[in-house]
């Protein structure tokens, strides 16, 4: 009979562990910016509809979990005609791709104070490439607060052709999880 409580003492501790190191991000307190040139001036816009799952302990960064998607759809510029535009088919043609995904694949620590290096796989479009980028992790009101930014180019995902739009936008992330 000990050995069984013993055994379940085990199972409900890594089960409560497991518990407070998982994490949502919340959709309203999140930001997902970009930033690109158009006929060389500069552009902003920004994603809603995350979700996903993120596995997090301060004590062990090193073993943290991100598995990201974003809908494609949400793409917002304050100008419909080009919001518009980037949903369509010659873009993220959000009818047959309407999730933007990243899953990382290992966390490590950064040669920058209260940094750590995030890579993972994105997928836009089917395309998936291996991206890094350094990110923080502050604990704020229960949750944790994750900032990073990266930059890509939006032709390696088959997004846009060739046209006035640069290939190479940044990428910012504000994402509150809890």
């Amino acid at each position: 009979m000990e050995k069984r409580s013993r055994l379940w003492l085990v199972l409900f501790l890594f089960a409560a562990e497991t518990a407070r190191s998982q994490f949502k991000p919340v959709e309203d307190q999140s930001l997902i910016n970009f930033k690109i040139r158009n006929f060389g001036i500069p552009v902003g816009g920004q994603f809603k509809g995350i979700n996903g799952d993120i596995r997090f302990d301060p004590v062990k960064p090193q073993d943290a979990v991100f598995d990201i998607t974003i809908d494609a759809g949400t793409v917002n510029t304050d100008n419909s005609m080009r919001d518009d535009h980037l949903r369509g088919e010659h873009y993220f043609d959000t009818q047959h791709y309407p999730r933007i995904h990243f899953v990382s694949t290992k966390v490590a620590p950064s040669n920058k104070s209260g940094f750590w290096l995030l890579s993972g796989k994105l997928t836009i479009k089917d395309h998936v490439k291996d991206i890094s980028f350094p990110f923080s992790a502050s604990a704020v009101k229960g949750g944790y607060l994750f900032k990073g930014a990266f930059m890509l180019k939006r032709k390696e995902f088959d997004v846009g052709g060739t046209s006035t739009i640069s290939d190479e936008l940044e990428v910012n992330l504000d994402v509150f999880a809890k």
